[in-house]
C-alpha cells in the first residue's frame, strides 16, 4: 500500500487550483452569441441532420472542442444516428449513439465477466425529481425488472431507478412502458441537468417541506429538453406530459437578458446542450439529507419567523468527479453564491445554468464540470456573471440552522393522519423475495414510493391500520426496523461498479457487506458498542457516484481487488474528506483499520466523529500510527 501525497504537497496542489488554466474553451470564447442566434432545425421525426439543421460559429472549426460536442451539434438535437441505430439488427449502437442514448436516459454495457463475444445490454435511469415514484410507475418498474431486466431494481444515490440488461431489441418496448406509466427517463444521463433532489419525507403538514419540493418540480421542469426527441424516438412521436406550471413556461421563455436561443427547440440549451453533467439540490434549512454540498446548484429554502418560505440561499460549484493521478481534478464542495426571493428563483437558476453554458470548457471533458469554472474564476467574478444574466444582484446569504444527516427511516407521521415507512435497502439493491413482497404490499394498499438519496425507500399515505400488517411482512423478508439494523448500514452507500459499469476498476456494491462486516469486527475488537458508526461509501472508480469524498471512512477503487482511502469527512456531510492512502489491497484492509479505529477509541474528545479525529490528528499523526501499531487483543 503507498501512502498519499504530504500535506504540503496537497496543500500546493489545492493552492494551483487558482493558476489560470489555458485553453478554456466555453461558447462565449468563440462568440456565440444567444441573443441573436436562431436555429433552424429539421422537421420533427427520425430523419438525419445534415450540415444546415444548426446553426454553427466559423470559429468553431478553430478551436478544440471534444469528440461528444460535434456529436452534439449533429445530432438533430438528439436523434441522429441514435435513431438509425436503433433499427438495426445488431446488438449494440455505435460510438455516436452511446453517446446521444444517455441524454435519453441509458448506457450502452457489457457484462466484464463474459468471456469471447461481448454480451451487450444497456441500463436505463428514470427521473424522478424529489425521489417522487407514483404507484402506477413503481408496478411498471418492477414488471419491467423482472420481465426485460436482471429481476432486480437499483435505488440510486439520486432518488431514481437504474434498471439493469436490458437488451437492445427491448429498449422501445421498456422506455415507452416507462413513458406511458407516468414515468420518464430523459435527461437521466448526459450533458444538462439531472434528476433534483429534495428531502424524500412526505411531511405534508410542513410549509418549507413541500416549497422545497415543489420548487424541485419546478427547476426539473425548467431544464428538461424541449425538442420532442425523446417522444420522437421512444414513442413515435407521442407526447405524454403533464401541463406546466405557468411560472416554469414564462421563465424559461423569458430571454430579458440574452439567456435564449431565439427559435431554437431547445430555448436553453441549443444544440451543445451543456459541457457535461450538472446537478441541483434542494432542501430546507438543517435537512442535509440531500448531500447539499456535492452539486452544481444547491438551493436552500430561508423561511420567516412565522415558517412561511420567502426565498432561497444559493451554494454553486459542487461535484466529486475526478481522475487518478491527475492532480488537477478534485472533489470540490459548493460554496455561497448569494440569496433570491422566492419568486426569482427559476430565473436564477437559469442564470447559473447559462454561465456554465456559455463558459464551461469543452474541449477537456475532465474539466467540463461547473466547479471547475467556479474554482478557476473565484466565486466574485462567477457571481458577477451570473447576476448579467440574471438582471438583479444576490443578497446577502442568510444563516440557516446547522446541517444534519436525516435518513427517514422506520415509521413516523405524515402530519395529515396518514403514515409513512422508511425502508432500510442494503447499497439500494432490491430483488428475490423482498422485492416480491414489496410489489404485494405496494398493490395491495394502492401506496406512492419515494426513493431516497441514501438508497432507501419511503412508503407513503399508510393507514395507521395498515401499520401491523404492513410491518410484519416486511420483517419477513429481513426489511426490519432501522433499530434492528447495523448504524454502519444504515448510512452505508456504494456504487453498482463490477460487472456492468465500464469503469469499475475493482467492487463496490458486491464488496461492500463484507467490507462493513470486517469493519464492525474491528470496532468490535477495539472496544466499541455495537452503537458506534463511521459513515462508509465505496466507490469502484474516482468518479465519486456513491460521494465517497464526503465519508468518514471512503474507499475509491484504483486498480484490481485495491483502493484509495479517504478520511476526514463529516457524519453531516458537510466536510471533504483527504486521500490517506493509495493502493491498500482488499486483504489488508484491517492492518490500516485496526491502528486508526483503536485511536480513535483511545484518543477521541467527548462524541468526536472518526471523521472529525481524522481531522484533529492530520495525516502525518496518523500514517504514524499506522506504521507503530502493534496488534491489540480483542477487547472483551
Amino acid at each position: 500500500m503507498a501512502t498519499a501525497a504530504p500535506a504540503a504537497v496537497r496543500s500546493a496542489v489545492i493552492a494551483d487550483r487558482k493558476a489560470p488554466v489555458s485553453g478554456f474553451f466555453g461558447l462565449s470564447s468563440v462568440r456565440w452569441d444567444p441573443v441573436h442566434r436562431s436555429i433552424r432545425c429539421l422537421p420533427v421525426g427520425p430523419i438525419r441532420a445534415t450540415s444546415s439543421s444548426t446553426t454553427t460559429n466559423p470559429a468553431s472549426s478553430e478551436i478544440k472542442r471534444s469528440k461528444v460536442e460535434i456529436i452534439k451539434e449533429q445530432s438533430n438535437f438528439l436523434r441522429y444516428p441514435l435513431n438509425e441505430e436503433l433499427e438495426t439488427d445488431a446488438p449494440n449502437i455505435n460510438e455516436s449513439a452511446i453517446q446521444l442514448i444517455k441524454f435519453h436516459g441509458s448506457y450502452q454495457q457489457t457484462d466484464r465477466e463474459v468471456r469471447g463475444k461481448k454480451a451487450y445490454s444497456f441500463m436505463l435511469r428514470t427521473k424522478n425529481p424529489c425521489g417522487k415514484v407514483p404507484n402506477q410507475l413503481y408496478l411498471a418498474m418492477d414488471s419491467l425488472a423482472d420481465e426485460f431486466g436482471i429481476g432486480t431494481l437499483r435505488l440510486t444515490t439520486r432518488q431514481t431507478f437504474q434498471l439493469h440488461g436490458v437488451l437492445k431489441k427491448n429498449l422501445k418496448h421498456v422506455l415507452g412502458t416507462i413513458i406511458k406509466n407516468m414515468g420518464s427517463t430523459l435527461g437521466a444521463c448526459g450533458d444538462l441537468n439531472r434528476n433534483v433532489l429534495a428531502p424524500a419525507a412526505p411531511y405534508n403538514n410542513s410549509k418549507t417541506y413541500l416549497f422545497a419540493q415543489q420548487t424541485a418540480d419546478n427547476i426539473a421542469a425548467l431544464l428538461t429538453p424541449q425538442s420532442g426527441a425523446y417522444y420522437d424516438v421512444w414513442v413515435d412521436g407521442e407526447k405524454i406530459m403533464s401541463a406546466e406550471p405557468k411560472e416554469v413556461v414564462e421563465a424559461r421563455e423569458d430571454n430579458s437578458h440574452g439567456t435564449n436561443f431565439v427559435g431554437s427547440p431547445e430555448p436553453i440549451y441549443g444544440t451543445q446542450f451543456l459541457p457535461r453533467k450538472f446537478k441541483i439540490a434542494v432542501t430546507v434549512p438543517g435537512d442535509n439529507s440531500i448531500d447539499i454540498l456535492t452539486n452544481d446548484i444547491g438551493v436552500v429554502v430561508v423561511s420567516d419567523a412565522n415558517g412561511e418560505p420567502q426565498g432561497f440561499n444559493l451554494y454553486v460549484g459542487g461535484g466529486m468527479g475526478r481522475t487518478h493521478r491527475i492532480e488537477s481534478t478534485f472533489p470540490r464542495l459548493a460554496e455561497p453564491l448569494g440569496y433570491v426571493p422566492k419568486e426569482d428563483i427559476l430565473y436564477a437558476i437559469k442564470a447559473i445554468v447559462v454561465t456554465q453554458r456559455e463558459n464551461g470548457r469543452r474541449d477537456d471533458r475532465r474539466y467540463s464540470r461547473m466547479k471547475y469554472l467556479v474554482d478557476t474564476w473565484g466565486i466574485d467574478k462567477f457571481r458577477g456573471v451570473v447576476e448579467g444574466y440574471y438582471g438583479k444582484k444576490f443578497g446577502e446569504f442568510v444563516e440557516t440552522e446547522a446541517w444534519e444527516f436525516k435518513s427517514y427511516l422506520g415509521w413516523q407521521e405524515q402530519g395529515d393522519g396518514k403514515l409513512f415507512c422508511g425502508i432500510h435497502v442494503d447499497n439500494g439493491r432490491i430483488g428475490g423475495n423482498a422485492k416480491k413482497t414489496l410489489r404485494e404490499i405496494i398493490e395491495k394498499y394502492n401506496v406512492d414510493v419515494r426513493l431516497t438519496p441514501n438508497q432507501n425507500m419511503i412508503l407513503c399515505d399508510i393507514k395507521p391500520e395498515w401499520k401491523d400488517s404492513i410491518s410484519t411482512s416486511l420483517a419477513q423478508v429481513g426489511l426490519v426496523e432501522p433499530k434492528d439494523v447495523d448504524p454502519l448500514n444504515i448510512t452505508a452507500m456504494a456504487c453498482p461498479a463490477l460487472p456492468l459499469c465500464p469503469l469499475a476498476q475493482t467492487e463496490a456494491e458486491r464488496g461492500i457487506p463484507s467490507m462493513l462486516k470486517r469493519v464492525r469486527a474491528v470496532l468490535d475488537k477495539v472496544g466499541f458498542s455495537k452503537e458506534e458508526s463511521v459513515v462508509i461509501r465505496v466507490t469502484g472508480c474516482p468518479n465519486g457516484c456513491a460521494r465517497p469524498y464526503m465519508a468518514e471512512l471512503g474507499f475509491v477503487g484504483d486498480g484490481p481487488n485495491s483502493y484509495q482511502i479517504w478520511l476526514g469527512g463529516t457524519p453531516n456531510q458537510t466536510t471533504l474528506a483527504s486521500c490517506f492512502m493509495n493502493k491498500v489491497k482488499i486483504q489488508e484492509l484491517e492492518k490500516v483499520l485496526e491502528p486508526l479505529l483503536y485511536n480513535w477509541k483511545n484518543e477521541r474528545l467527548p462524541s468526536e466523529s472518526f471523521g472529525s479525529f481524522s481531522i484533529r490528528m492530520g495525516f502525518e499523526k496518523l500514517q504514524d500510527m499506522v506504521n507503530k501499531y502493534e496488534e491489540t487483543p480483542t477487547v472483551v
